[in-house]
């Protein structure tokens, strides 16, 4: 059976450097995969590339229906800003193909 999932972008902070971003992401997605291994699980992929949200960066990923919430609550609890989801943009694994997209090894 396949998944649907939703588009989660995280932002970087205002004028936060391509660098300081990219440790953010990794210390936030090492802890998902040390505390929160079965959220991280319901990660499908991850985009290629950073996109520009004003003086923001902004990475997406894919991560299934229904993990949304506990994902917001984790992403909150350690001050990653996302923009807010929507919920009638549906994806599948279909749509992250490579190279645009990285699936997450689990």
């Amino acid at each position: 059976m396949d998944n649907d999932y939703l588009c989660l972008t995280l932002l970087s902070r205002e004028g936060e450097s391509e660098a300081d971003f990219k440790s953010r992401l990794s210390q936030f997605w090492t802890h998902m995969l040390r505390e929160h291994e079965e959220l991280f699980e319901r990660v499908y992929a991850e985009k290629s590339d950073f996109e520009k949200k004003s003086n923001r960066l902004g990475r997406q990923y894919l991560i299934e229906m229904g993990s949304e919430t506990d994902l917001e609550v984790q992403c909150r609890a350690r001050m990653m800003d996302f923009e807010a989801l929507d919920l009638d943009e549906i994806y599948t694994k279909y749509d992250a193909t490579p190279p645009e997209w990285f699936w997450i090894e689990h």
